[in-house]
């Protein structure tokens, strides 16, 4: 085990993914430091004010701004979409409902649907082998 391990720290870039926040748009003091987990647990507690900003406002990192659409993180490549957008730049594109945005979303409903099918498969398939037991 490293002693980055047993110290229980993580780079400022892991722990702005768990927070799910864009690094960049972060004080420089969370960018430039170790966050410990007790930190991390803290920040995730009791949010300061940046970051309930941040989290409120943006910019928000692609999973994010991925999940708020409705789409893949490579749907938005495929729409373009490759920098951190703001709250406020995500509810235009909401608005706007582009093209590319409605062809994404149902390509995600599609891949949604399928998995539940799978799912569904799957479970009839462990039930009808218990059955067999």
């Amino acid at each position: 085990m490293s002693s980055q391990q047993s110290t229980q720290t993580m780079k400022p870039a892991t722990a702005a993914k768990k927070l799910g926040v864009y690094l960049p748009a972060t004080p420089a003091s969370f960018q430039e430091g170790v966050v410990t987990r007790a930190e991390l647990n803290e920040l995730q507690a009791n949010p300061p004010e940046w970051l309930s900003e941040l989290r409120r406002n943006g910019p928000h990192p692609r999973p994010v701004v991925a999940a708020k659409l409705g789409v893949s993180i490579a749907g938005l490549a495929r729409g373009g979409v490759t920098d951190a957008l703001t709250t406020e730049q995500i509810e235009a594109l909401k608005q706007e409902r582009p093209e590319w945005l409605e062809k994404e979303r149902a390509t995600q409903a599609e891949v949604r649907k399928e998995a539940a099918r799978i799912k569904q498969l799957k479970k009839e398939k462990e039930q009808r082998a218990a059955g067999r037991d």
